[in-house]
């Protein structure tokens, strides 16, 4: 049985046309995957900055997550950012009376940063590296209902275990991906534990690690890349 690729919309890159240059948002919970939607909210003039040009180009934009550093190491304007992030395009805008920008992201494909360059309006670019991820185009199986159950019983008792409330009707209306895309962004686990969710390899992989992360057997090396 061949694999098939994911449905584009008609605007959407396809792997050949993505670019050689790529703006970056280094941005702490902000994970954002292939075929997730991420809502963000602009305001610093770099970033302002970012998004206008996006919207005038290719309506690219990198997220990324800076690493975790000691305060008297860390640098606001230039954290030190793990090597792997995912590009999104910009599938909604609007602009507000407070001069922000809302956007939401849709996740095209993550990339590997091969080295930063230079930029003249304050945000961070790179060189990004598709090849390893050409496989974020095709269409994700969906995982065996018996890996979903584990993983919403496992959420289950997450939740239990940090008295936080949830809308289990709404969960029940998203599908697989829809729910761990969310889910990812929202629940108070560790920056290296988002990063393997991340970097993980299909759906199937994502929920697995994400039912051990909920369930506390990722050990501490694996959070640390």
């Amino acid at each position: 049985m061949t694999e098939s690729n994911r449905q584009l919309s008609p605007f959407e890159q396809t792997f050949e046309q993505l670019p050689t240059t790529l703006p970056i948002f280094p941005l702490p919970n902000a994970l954002l995957v292939p075929g997730g939607k991420l809502p963000l909210n602009i305001f610093e003039t770099r970033y302002l900055n970012m998004i206008n040009d996006a919207l005038r180009g290719d309506r690219l934009v990198g997220m990324v997550q800076p690493r975790p550093e000691p305060k008297n190491i860390k640098d606001a304007a230039t954290p030190s950012v793990f090597e792997i992030g995912c590009a999104g395009r910009i599938i909604d805008y609007s602009e507000t009376q407070d001069g922000r920008i809302e956007i939401v992201l849709n996740g095209i494909c993550r990339f590997s940063i091969t080295e930063e360059v230079s930029s003249i309006r304050g945000y961070r670019m790179v060189l990004p590296d598709w090849d390893p991820f050409k496989n974020d185009y095709l269409a994700d199986k969906e995982p065996a209902k018996a890996t979903v159950e584990i993983f919403i019983n496992a959420l289950r008792s997450f939740l239990d275990g940090h008295d936080m409330p949830a809308d289990w009707e709404l969960f029940e209306k998203l599908s697989t991906n829809d729910l761990v895309n969310s889910l990812m962004n929202v629940l108070p686990i560790e920056t290296g534990e988002r990063q393997i969710l991340l970097e993980s390899s299909s759906l199937d992989t994502r929920i697995r690690t994400f039912t051990a992360i909920l369930a506390g057997t990722v050990s501490d090396s694996q959070t640390r890349h």
